[in-house]
C-alpha cells in the first residue's frame, strides 16, 4: 500500500499553534485508510516551533510573521524541508494538508495582515512539496484525490 502524508493536526493531534487539532470528515478518513498507509507530521512542529504559539501568516514580501511582529520565516523552512526528507524517506508522493496553514494552504492563506482575510495562494510546505513533485490536497478536497486515483 502507499504511503501518504495527513498532517498531523487533521489527525486529531493537538499541534496548531492554538494549541488544538483539526480534523478529516470520518467518510474521507475511512477512505484513506483503505486506500494509502497514513504518515502524519507537522512541518511546524518539525521545524522547531513550540505549542501553542502565535498564530503566524505568509506576508506579500514572503516572509512568515506571527502576530507579534517576530519574523519566523527560517523556522517555517525548516520545517519544509524536514518534511519534504520525510516524504522521501518514506517514498510519499501525495499529501493532504491543513488549508489556509501559512505551512500547509494548498490553494489559500490568510492575507499577512491578520485581518482573518484568505486570499489565494499556498504555503511554504505547500510550495516546495509541490516543487519537487508531490502532489499536495487539503482537507476540503479528497474528493479531487479520489477523482485523481480512478483516473488512468
Amino acid at each position: 500500500m502507499e504511503n501518504i502524508l495527513v498532517s498531523a493536526c487533521l489527525m486529531g493531534a493537538p499541534v496548531r499553534y492554538n494549541g488544538k487539532s483539526l480534523g478529516l470528515q470520518p467518510q474521507d478518513l475511512d477512505w484513506l485508510k483503505q486506500h494509502f498507509c497514513i504518515k502524519t507530521l507537522c512541518p511546524e512542529v518539525a521545524g522547531g516551533l513550540p505549542v501553542p504559539r502565535a498564530p503566524a501568516e505568509l506576508t506579500a514580501h514572503a516572509r512568515v510573521m506571527d502576530n507579534t511582529g517576530v519574523d519566523c520565516t527560517d523556522a517555517f523552512v525548516r520545517g519544509a524541508e524536514q518534511t519534504l526528507a520525510f516524504c522521501r524517506a518514506h517514498h510519499i508522493r501525495v499529501a493532504i494538508l491543513a488549508e489556509a496553514s501559512p505551512s500547509c494552504g494548498s490553494s489559500v492563506i490568510y492575507d499577512g495582515r491578520f485581518s482573518g482575510t484568505k486570499i489565494a495562494g499556498q504555503g511554504v510546505t505547500t510550495a516546495l512539496l509541490r516543487r519537487h513533485g508531490i502532489q499536495v490536497f487539503s482537507q476540503h478536497n479528497v474528493a479531487e484525490l479520489k477523482q485523481c486515483l480512478r483516473s488512468p
